[in-house]
């Protein structure tokens, strides 16, 4: 963290802003800030966050280098005014740590400043001015040419794969030992951090510090949507055949790591999904989907989307008809939709490691699998085999905008209704 005590702060505060060091003197009206511009100050934070880790100072005059300070009474309107610049004027939103800090003026008295942390974000960020990086102690205009180089190093075409990045809003402590536990072996170091740093679930960002990776906030955390937005799956479960909020019979974001994400969501099928019966001459259980092409659609959806795309999720519709599962994201490398029953490519390496590492939670489901993630290969024809068997209509892949990977799989008829409510 930079200047991690409040003396090395103030002392680059008398040494003056640089390119991780910003400072800021506000101006009120009433209760408001009134100075420096929102979207100003929107374009100032989205420049650090594109380019380094870096740090903000509100109440200090950046020409005199003089504490001001911040009067006690304006302190929560400062907050408000920071989080609604970070929240509605950058896309995608920015998190920071912000920090009240008391401190003494040059006369003595006792002043109150505000610091804001700015992490070097792994998005690309744009502000109401535009898209901005920051050299020395001012912020530029990015041109076409390096805006199109932050893109692609900030994608998951980068040497060092997305999930294997550094995640600055995060902790080691955020990292739950129940959830990583089951990683380790015989032949793991004992030492915990050790053991972490080697499975990647923890790494060293650009500085030296260690953070969880992406794949750690992912697999280890409770909420892995408090650091990452979006990384949760929207579950709904609709009457008849038609998306309308009006007619929902079931609805859930469901949310911890990815294994318990696919948990959850194949119970959430299994739960809301017609099942009849038929006797032959025992009676037969006729489920409206086949649970075994769930699974591996689940699993694969989660251990291919694109984690790097801001404000996209997972998406599990389930109609009278069919279910539809929306994964964020294209088909990886040079795969194509009528491809994807023959190849095999694995966008977050990292994770899809980690999940072939997991412990097959169903025991009912068929099949022999005793991992979560299967390295053949052999998801994709198990979902449309599996599911054109039971329902005679084979599922159906399509690319959405080349933004967005959209499943349908068809229900099969139920002439006997027992269970769904």
């Amino acid at each position: 963290m930079l200047f991690d005590n409040t003396e090395a702060l103030l002392q680059q505060i008398r040494l003056g802003e640089d390119s991780t060091l910003e400072l800021k003197n506000l101006e009120y009206r009433g209760n408001q800030v009134s100075a420096p511009h929102r979207e100003s100050m929107a374009d100032e934070l989205a420049a650090m966050a594109n380019s380094t880790h870096g740090l903000f100072v509100l109440g200090v005059d950046d020409k005199s280098r003089s504490i001001v300070g911040i009067p006690l009474e304006k302190l929560a309107a400062v907050e408000e005014w920071l989080a609604g610049i970070c929240n509605d004027q950058i896309k995608p939103p920015l998190f920071c740590k912000i920090r009240k800090i008391s401190t003494l003026s040059e006369d003595g008295s006792e002043r109150i400043i505000v610091r804001v942390d700015v992490p070097k974000s792994l998005f690309v960020h744009q502000s109401p001015g535009g898209y901005f990086h920051r050299i020395g102690s001012s912020k530029r205009q990015m041109t076409t040419e390096l805006l199109s180089r932050l893109f692609q190093q900030r994608s998951q075409t980068r040497l060092i794969r997305f999930d294997e990045q550094a995640v600055a809003t995060a902790d080691t402590m955020t990292l739950a030992k129940s959830s990583w536990e089951k990683f380790r072996t015989t032949l793991s170091p004992a030492d915990d951090e050790e053991f972490l740093l080697k499975l990647k679930l923890l790494v060293k960002d650009e500085d030296g510090v260690i953070r969880p990776s992406v794949a750690g906030v992912l697999m280890a955390t409770e909420r892995p949507d408090h650091s990452l937005a979006n990384a949760f799956i929207q579950a709904v479960c609709y009457r008849g055949t038609e998306r309308n909020a009006a007619y929902q019979l079931d609805a859930r974001d469901i949310v911890g790591p990815l294994d318990v994400q696919i948990h959850d969501a194949c119970k959430f099928v299994e739960k809301n999904m017609k099942t009849g019966a038929r006797k032959n001459p025992e009676r037969e259980d006729l489920p409206q989907f086949s649970l075994q092409a769930v699974f591996e659609a689940v699993v694969n959806a989660v251990a291919h989307r694109d984690y790097s795309i801001y404000g996209s999720k997972i998406r599990l519709h389930l109609f009278a008809d069919r279910l539809e599962l929306f994964s964020p994201g294209t088909i990886p490398n040079t795969m194509t939709v009528e491809s994807l029953p023959l190849r095999q490519s694995a966008r977050n390496e990292l994770i899809s490691s980690l999940l072939a590492r997991c412990p097959m939670p169903f025991k009912e489901y068929p099949g022999e699998r005793r991992f979560l993630m299967d390295k053949r290969g052999e998801g994709v024809p198990i979902i449309l085999t599996e599911s054109e068997k039971l329902s005679g209509q084979r599922p159906v892949y399509r690319l959405l905008d080349d933004a967005e990977l959209l499943l349908t799989i068809y229900a099969a008829t139920i002439e006997n209704d027992e269970n769904r409510p």
